[in-house]
């Protein structure tokens, strides 16, 4: 099997790499990003007869069809995913994470891929700001891609989960750099949110993949945490100051909305909402009427006991 990951230097495309590499290298290992240093730096850590490197951006069609060339997988990672960056350039933005999703499904398409299976975020969710609206865009390209596709046999999903610890992105290293301060800063001390670790991210895209037959949103069953243990499990001592909730920001993320509830089904450790051409004969069970999947209300939390375990791990 040939793969590629764009985004592949990111957080989770690199733990993707290791993951692969270390249970069941393919043929092929693709990483398409667009950073020349960081690719230089992954691949003096991760050196494998199977690995290939490849400088390119999802904004450049013909640089995808290139790169696509042969493939059987493709994860799609690549986004512009700081939502106050994202505020401020909306129409790059834009260009990344729906021009760029077009063109990485027309690539797919014409490159004969298998399978692909595309990123989100709880926050493409009834989005508030630019990139959780581009995400929500993205989802709906892939999915409709299904159809799209027409005569061709590629197959397009969707894996969406909430915030990942030890990403670049999460609040943690923001945490860790205030603690020296002894006052951590908070939007909202009511603030909930979804987390998940980048191994049980990794291994749900892997699953995901192999459970997929085109047009799925894949959702994880993950634990909430409240914002006020997180600070506590990086730092007891420090004293939390209350900021207030930046532009773009939701006090509490949802990845399952009332309205796609119809649509959903319940596993034991994740939902699927299938696409609305799917109505019979569906496996899994049916979610309660007008169920919601949100972080403030979910069932699983994690202590700020745990919370300071997943953070020494």
């Amino acid at each position: 099997m040939k793969i590629l990951i764009t985004g592949g230097t990111g957080s989770l495309g690199k733990r993707l790499v290791q993951t692969l590499l270390d249970t069941h290298p393919p043929e092929r290992l693709v990483v398409f990003s667009r950073d020349e240093w960081k690719q230089h730096e992954m691949s003096r850590e991760l050196d494998h007869p199977c690995m290939r490197y490849f400088i390119g951006n999802v904004r450049d069609r013909a640089r995808l069809y290139r790169a696509f060339s042969g493939i059987d997988v493709v994860i799609h990672a690549a986004a512009m995913k700081q939502v106050p960056t994202a505020e401020y350039n909306p129409f790059e933005a834009i260009k990344t994470n729906i021009l760029g999703a077009q063109n990485v499904i027309d690539a797919t398409i014409d490159c004969k891929v298998k399978k692909i299976i595309a990123l989100s975020s709880d926050k493409a969710v009834n989005p508030i700001n630019l990139y959780g609206a581009t995400k929500l865009c993205s989802d709906k390209l892939f999915i409709a891609a299904n159809h799209y596709a027409g005569k061709h046999n590629t197959k397009f999903s969707v894996v969406r989960y909430g915030n990942v610890v030890g990403s670049r992105g999460s609040v943690i290293p923001f945490f860790q750099r205030q603690a020296v301060t002894g006052t951590l800063s908070i939007t909202d001390k009511c603030m909930t949110r979804f987390w998940i670790t980048l191994d049980q991210a990794v291994e749900f895209v892997i699953e995901s993949l192999r459970r997929m037959n085109g047009g799925e949103v894949f959702i994880p069953k993950i634990p909430s945490m409240r914002i006020v243990d997180l600070a506590e499990a990086i730092c007891p001592e420090c004293k939390l100051k209350e900021v207030g909730i930046r532009p773009g920001e939701k006090l509490h993320e949802v990845m399952i909305p009332a309205d796609e509830a119809i649509y959903t089904r319940g596993f034991d450790d994740h939902y699927i909402i299938y696409p609305h051409w799917e109505k019979c004969d569906l496996p899994g069970w049916p979610c309660p009427d007008r169920f919601i999947y949100s972080s403030n209300t979910n069932n699983d939390w994690l202590t700020v006991s745990t919370l300071r375990r997943m953070l020494k791990e």
